[in-house]
């Protein structure tokens, strides 16, 4: 594959992978503000650290979602990368259910679901370049904690989730 291509390719999956972030983002733009009103448990981070793990996490993404779509080009890698793009609407789309419309219960079985496609993403990923499977770890792990702490403030704040 040329160096051109390649390049191109790389920019198309950082381009598609921040929009989906940009688009949650939207839904979360008081969301610093609402979460300092929320009941949190003792072990919630603070809201500053959210937008610097979220950007390196999406940049992790990109690369592994292009390292995947490089190795074999569109066709062969369409099922993977189908999975990864259907992720990234549902991680999208707990933005909107949680901050944006204040839907606890839907923003719940929102991350469950992205956890699912996150683990079939990351199986798929590793049958076609393993390395872009490693990068996806750190997301795993990340939305894994975030579906328990979505659990404990929607528990804990039913008057307003």
């Amino acid at each position: 594959m040329k160096w051109s291509t390649q390049a191109l390719g790389a920019l198309g999956w950082f381009t598609i992978t921040f929009a989906a972030a940009a688009l949650g983002a939207w839904a979360s733009t008081s969301a610093a503000s609402f979460y300092a009103t929320l009941a949190l448990p003792a072990w919630a981070p603070p809201a500053s650290l959210f937008g610097p793990v979220w950007t390196l996490l999406y940049a992790m993404m990109a690369v592994a979602a292009w390292l995947v779509w490089r190795e074999r080009g569109t066709a062969a890698t369409r099922p993977a990368l189908t999975l990864y793009l259907l992720q990234l609407g549902v991680n999208a789309l707990w933005s909107w259910l949680f901050f944006g419309w204040r839907l606890g219960a839907l923003a719940f079985v929102d991350i469950l679901l992205l956890v699912m496609l996150v683990v079939a993403t990351l199986i798929a990923f590793a049958r076609i370049r393993a390395l872009a499977a490693v990068m996806l770890l750190p997301y795993l792990g990340w939305i894994t904690f975030a579906s328990a702490l979505n659990l404990a403030v929607w528990r804990a704040n039913p008057g307003v989730l």
